[in-house]
């Protein structure tokens, strides 16, 4: 097979969700299945490090696609001459993004279209382009691969696809992830928080990570129990994070809040792996990767109830309503002085961590691309 794929998410040193998922999925891929060519395109120069065997074919084509405008520039026009000059058995899209031009036959990966139901989370041009064009990549394309059932779900509602259409496969988490030792988790504590427990979040500072409410709860929960807790705070702005800074600005616990910024894979899953609990307060998450890698560190979960986070996360979690600061700050009291609790959703977490693999999602996924091209 002749495989075209979207690698413009491949960047060095900052790799975040589709990047990975990019990553991870296609570099078995290539390994895995010598006897196939896979054109990796990029929109500037990359990494060597990407190149992950033989019979992979980078190709830089401009202008670097990083604006409404120039993501419409890239596909409809440079893409669409590569396609046409390559021909390819198929163009896969790790990040959803499609050619409506092309006549090569395409499948999307369509992580959730969070921006359907919360379009004024995003700055409005971008808000724009997505919630014009992507009904029109689902209806283009041949096939559309997503990351959960719910997202899947919210494919069928808001766009009208034909759910035979539609296959999920599940996100992996690196193999960073893993438990750590009391020694461990006391010297990381020792680094980050001069040895106080901690609650940790992880993700990009935008509104719908909900990031507010959960400084909101962080107060409730201090001022209840009297606790000498942390909160470390994992990601960078993304954009609109005025309510951030306005949460932290009148927490009468700010100095026990830690920004840490964005972290790569070592540090960031020590971070995790000697938390006393992940809290993911999102409003939205077509799969919440942050729940998983806790999972695999055998760290307890206190997620929102919505989305897609019980089906990740399924016994492993305790869930609270993202809309209340008080329901949250329950969830925090309850997972933090329940030790009874904390140990059934470690053993709870060792079996629902089975159903997920990078290895699996890479597997799946090459057979999608297979069934695709037969079709």
């Amino acid at each position: 097979m002749r495989i075209a794929v979207n690698t413009r998410l491949l960047i060095h040193g900052k790799l975040e969700g589709i990047g990975w998922f990019t990553y991870e999925t296609f570099s078995r891929m290539a390994i895995d299945h010598p006897n196939d060519e896979f054109f990796f395109i990029f929109d500037r120069p990359f990494s060597r490090e990407f190149i992950f065997a033989k019979n992979i074919h980078p190709v830089v084509l401009g202008p670097p696609a990083r604006h409404p405008i120039l993501w419409y520039i890239w596909f409809e026009f440079s893409v669409n001459r590569f396609l046409k000059k390559l021909k390819p058995d198929i163009f896969i899209s790790p990040d959803g993004y499609l050619s409506l031009k092309t006549k090569t036959p395409q499948l999307a990966v369509i992580h959730d279209i969070n921006f359907y139901y919360y379009p004024k989370g995003l700055p409005w041009l971008t808000s724009l382009y997505l919630n014009k064009y992507f009904p029109k990549f689902a209806g283009k394309a041949k096939r559309i691969v997503t990351v959960s059932e719910y997202s899947k779900n919210t494919l069928v509602e808001a766009y009208k696809v034909n759910p035979q259409k539609i296959d999920v496969v599940y996100n992996g988490a690196s193999d960073n992830f893993k438990p750590l030792t009391e020694i461990e988790r006391a010297d990381q504590r020792n680094q980050l928080t001069d040895g106080w427990p901690y609650f940790v979040f992880v993700g990009a500072f935008s509104p719908r990570k909900n990031i507010s409410s959960l400084i909101n709860a962080f107060d409730m929960f201090r001022r209840k129990t009297n606790i000498q807790a942390k909160l470390v705070l994992v990601g960078e702005t993304m954009f609109k994070a005025s309510s951030i800074e306005a949460a932290h600005h009148k927490s009468k616990f700010k100095d026990d809040i830690i920004f840490t910024g964005r972290k790569g894979l070592p540090e960031l899953s020590r971070i995790v792996g000697a938390a006393q609990a992940l809290i993911f307060p999102s409003l939205f998450e077509g799969f919440g990767i942050p729940v998983l890698e806790a999972i695999l560190c055998e760290v307890p979960v206190a997620a929102s109830n919505s989305t897609s986070m019980p089906e990740v996360a399924g016994n492993a979690a305790i869930y609270f309503e993202p809309t209340s600061d008080e329901s949250i700050a329950e969830a925090m009291e309850r997972i933090w002085m329940d030790t009874q609790l904390r140990q059934r959703l470690i053993s709870n977490a060792r079996v629902q961590r089975q159903k997920f693999s990078w290895e699996q999602a890479a597997s799946r996924l090459y057979d999608i691309i297979a069934k695709t091209i037969e079709s």
